[in-house]
């Protein structure tokens, strides 16, 4: 099973995987993507038949499903989530690969949908009369009245009506209220105040027998809370995500701007030469340098190389100061600001350590011009 997925978010970001409802595409998470996207890479997938991804050619269950997400993030660690059926995959996902799920967020499902009759039922109605004959019970069942979905409705009439009673299917079958128990990431359950679909005392049990998690009502809100109240469901998402970030999130954060200052020529030439006795000294500069200080907000990039430039040249460290001019020009700075900058060095740091400053920058540059060449 190749599930349709795109990857949105910057390189090098700690991995989000999240999972659509049934009926619905990974479109479902775009109000929460511009704020996930700051400082997470956020893989979204469409379920068989539905958006992007082909038809199914045979009946699945959420196992498979969790398998074929599993398929697409590779050996990384990363956190997962998702709606409704893409709640119960994340779920899946977690028990299997727990040691890999840093995070999970579960919003508006369940640990089993009810019983496995109406489900069945369902997937024998779309496959008699189409998906049309279920948007009149579904528009009461996703959104509160006087919201407008529309939207959602007309994507929904294009899923495989086949893909979509596979699902159903894969949801009669689906029940891991014996296993919340082996789940050990930190864990966000989200739940619509007035959801019909996934109730309450559904949230309630997933939050009640996952070790540690914790659970938020969103008010007004029915089964596509994330659609229908997005600024509510944005907020419980960062919030649970940045109270579990780690060292390893700061490190690869660290390291993301380590890259976007210095070039990745650079950057992999420190790497190729780490070895086992200073590995702990780069790891250390990645996070306290790189993430912990050029990250922070008081100061933007321009600004931190002229203060960087300053420090070096008045400390005498020449070979850093050459990387660091080539930073500077990276981080916009232009030739005369740079020569500015150590110009006024000249006066508060020394003749001397300016001469010396100015000889080192006229080469870097004459190497950046003969490197454009």
């Amino acid at each position: 099973m190749k599930l349709h997925h795109r990857i949105d978010g910057p390189a090098g970001a700690p991995l989000l995987v999240l999972g659509p409802s049934l009926g619905t595409t990974m479109e479902i998470w775009q109000p929460q993507l511009p704020a996930l996207t700051e400082s997470w890479r956020v893989l979204r997938y469409d379920l068989p038949g539905h958006g992007g991804s082909a038809p199914a050619a045979a009946g699945f269950t959420v196992d498979d499903l969790a398998r074929a997400v599993l398929e697409l993030v590779g050996d990384e660690r990363f956190a997962v989530g998702g709606v409704s059926l893409g709640g119960a995959i994340a779920t899946t996902v977690a028990v299997k690969a727990g040691n890999r799920v840093r995070s999970l967020v579960l919003c508006c499902t369940s640990a089993r949908f009810g019983e496995p009759g109406p489900w069945l039922e369902r997937a024998a109605l779309v496959r008699g009369e189409g998906l049309a004959a279920l948007v009149p019970t579904l528009k009461a069942r996703w959104f509160t009245p006087g919201f407008d979905g529309q939207g959602v409705f007309d994507r929904f009439v294009e899923v495989d009506a086949e893909s979509y009673a596979a699902c159903c299917e894969a949801i009669a079958a689906f029940d891991l209220t014996g296993r919340l128990g082996e789940i050990a990431a930190p864990t966000l359950v989200i739940a619509g105040s007035e959801d019909p679909a996934t109730p309450l005392d559904h949230a309630l049990t997933l939050a009640g027998d996952i070790p540690g998690a914790s659970l938020t009502v969103v008010p007004r809100a029915s089964h596509l809370a994330n659609v229908e109240r997005p600024d509510a469901v944005t907020a419980a998402v960062l919030g649970h995500l940045r109270s579990d970030e780690s060292a390893e999130d700061a490190f690869a954060a660290g390291m993301r701007t380590r890259r976007e200052v210095l070039g990745d020529a650079h950057v992999d030439r420190a790497v190729a030469a780490t070895t086992d006795f200073t590995r702990d000294f780069q790891e250390l500069i990645t996070r306290y340098a790189w993430n912990d200080i050029w990250n922070r907000p008081g100061l933007d990039r321009r600004a931190r190389s002229c203060v960087t430039l300053t420090a070096l040249v008045a400390r005498g460290q020449m070979e850093e100061l050459a990387m660091h001019v080539r930073a500077a020009l990276r981080n916009g700075l232009t030739r005369e600001e740079i020569k500015e900058v150590l110009l006024q060095t000249a006066v508060y740091c020394g003749v001397p350590a300016a001469n010396a400053a100015f000889a080192v920058a006229r080469r870097t540059l004459a190497d950046i011009d003969a490197e454009a060449r």
